[in-house]
């Protein structure tokens, strides 16, 4: 299943009520489920982002759809991209020896 890393940053909404921030990933990980996406790992981070979010999801669709609703309740925004392992980027690669990830979209959705 294909990986993705959102990087995550408050908006001012959400620096507001930081203090529900957790409970906001708990019905996030719920929303994910319903939609087939696996959480891979959520991380809140110190510096430029404020956290980081890693998913499987079947395809970008699913991905999208999960992150611009996540995006669309006005307490993040986030940057996604999909994450490639090793073997599969020596084939889209032939040559490279790292894992390359290329920012696909950036969704700054307001309320």
């Amino acid at each position: 299943m294909p990986k993705y890393i959102s990087l995550i940053r408050f908006t001012e909404q959400g620096i507001k009520a930081i203090k529900k921030s957790t409970a906001r990933a708990h019905a996030f990980d719920e929303a994910a489920a319903k939609a087939g996406v696996r959480i891979v790992g959520q991380y809140w981070t110190l510096g430029q982002v404020d956290g980081v979010l890693i998913i499987d999801a079947e395809s970008e669709r699913a991905a999208l759809h999960l992150l611009a609703e996540l995006a669309a309740e006005g307490n993040v925004r986030t940057e996604t991209m999909p994450a490639f392992v090793l073997s599969r980027s020596s084939r889209l690669m032939p040559g490279f020896r790292a894992s390359p990830a290329v920012m696909i979209t950036t969704s700054e959705l307001s309320v």
